[in-house]
């Protein structure tokens, strides 16, 4: 008896230990042999708040920022982040809690960019990439940008418009025009093939912002239905 004891107390072990939980994962992990959804559940499980997907570099004179949209599984990453990496770039993924109101989030993202700039007189340029609800936090960084650094946003499927439930419940209103040091580019998909919007009578990415560059995204990528989630990819592919 005693040793059937100890042989389930050992079986329990090993099962504690294959389930020991991994480091956060950095860009040196997005491996070809891993499966984009494995990759992207250890990027969702990354801390809020924002992380650094690489060591940092001395070459590097831009902050590049992913900030993810509503009830994302995190795979529609995987492939634009390595895309995007260059070795002037250091990376950076902000988890955020995309279930509530925007504005919080928003407010600690840019305060910690804040951060880094006062730490590392070397970055020159911050750019951020917003996909769908995300893309609404990174507007509102943006809007409310005051820093001389200038700073490059791209929300891609994104409702900037805004919904009725945005609206009444968050408070938001859109920006209306972009300053002198900060840019915006708009990558809208097609509102009849967007699984998130194409049942809404209005598109919620039809806004018209002054100063923003807008482009509407073509109907497939590489043989697919461009979509909500494709977006980010043809972006990366197209834009960086």
């Amino acid at each position: 008896m005693k040793n059937i004891f100890y042989l389930f107390f050992f079986i329990l072990f090993i099962a504690g230990c294959n389930k020991a939980p991994q480091p956060p994962i950095k860009l040196k992990d997005f491996s070809s042999d891993i499966s984009v959804k494995k990759l992207g559940q250890r990027l969702i499980d990354l801390p809020q708040g924002l992380n650094s997907l690489e060591p940092s570099s001395e070459e590097a004179q831009e902050i590049f920022i992913a900030v993810h949209g509503g009830r994302s599984e995190g795979y529609e990453w995987i492939y634009p982040i390595k895309t995007i990496d260059t070795k002037q770039k250091h990376m950076f993924f902000y988890r955020w809690p995309d279930n509530g109101c925007f504005q919080e989030s928003a407010e600690k993202l840019e305060n910690e960019i804040k951060d880094i700039l006062n730490q590392d007189k070397s970055i020159t340029k911050i750019s951020l990439i917003g996909h769908s609800y995300g893309g609404i936090l990174v507007s509102h960084v943006l809007k409310h940008w005051k820093i001389s650094t200038p700073m490059e946003a791209h929300v891609v499927a994104s409702p900037l418009l805004g919904t009725s439930m945005l609206n009444s419940i968050c408070g938001y209103e859109p920006i209306n025009k972009i300053s002198n040091n900060t840019a915006l580019f708009e990558w809208r998909t097609q509102h009849q093939l967007d699984n998130a919007y194409k049942n809404l009578s209005e598109d919620p990415q039809e806004i018209n912002i002054q100063g923003s560059q807008v482009t509407i995204l073509p109907d497939t990528y590489k043989g697919n239905r461009l979509g909500h989630n494709w977006s980010i990819s043809w972006v990366a592919d197209e834009v960086f």
